[in-house]
C-alpha cells in the first residue's frame, strides 16, 4: 500500500477525527478510504446512468419488470460487499 499524505485546516482534522471516533473507524486512513470508494461508486453509478440515458428506447417496461429488478438488487445485496458494482 502506498503512503498519501494531506494537510487540512484543524477545523477539517477535527471533523475527521470526529468522524473517525463516532462511525468506529480504526484511523483516519479507514475514513478517507471510505470516502474515496464511495466517490468511485458514485461516479461509477453516475456513468451507467449516463449511458442509460444515452441509449436507445426499448419497449416499455410493467409491474413484474419491476419486481424482478427489486429481486436481483435483493439477491446482489445479499451477496455482500465484495459484489458492489463493477468489481
Amino acid at each position: 500500500m502506498s503512503t498519501m499524505n494531506i494537510s487540512l485546516p484543524e477545523t477539517l482534522k477535527s471533523f475527521v477525527d470526529e468522524q473517525v471516533r463516532q462511525r468506529g473507524y480504526g484511523t483516519s486512513s479507514e475514513y478517507v478510504r471510505e470516502l474515496i470508494r464511495r466517490d468511485q461508486d458514485r461516479l461509477q453509478l453516475r456513468g451507467l446512468l449516463l449511458a442509460g440515458g444515452a441509449s436507445a428506447p426499448t419497449e416499455p417496461v410493467d409491474g413484474a419488470y419491476f419486481d424482478a429488478l427489486r429481486d436481483r438488487v435483493r439477491q446482489h445485496t445479499a451477496a455482500g460487499p465484495q459484489n458492489r458494482l463493477g468489481e
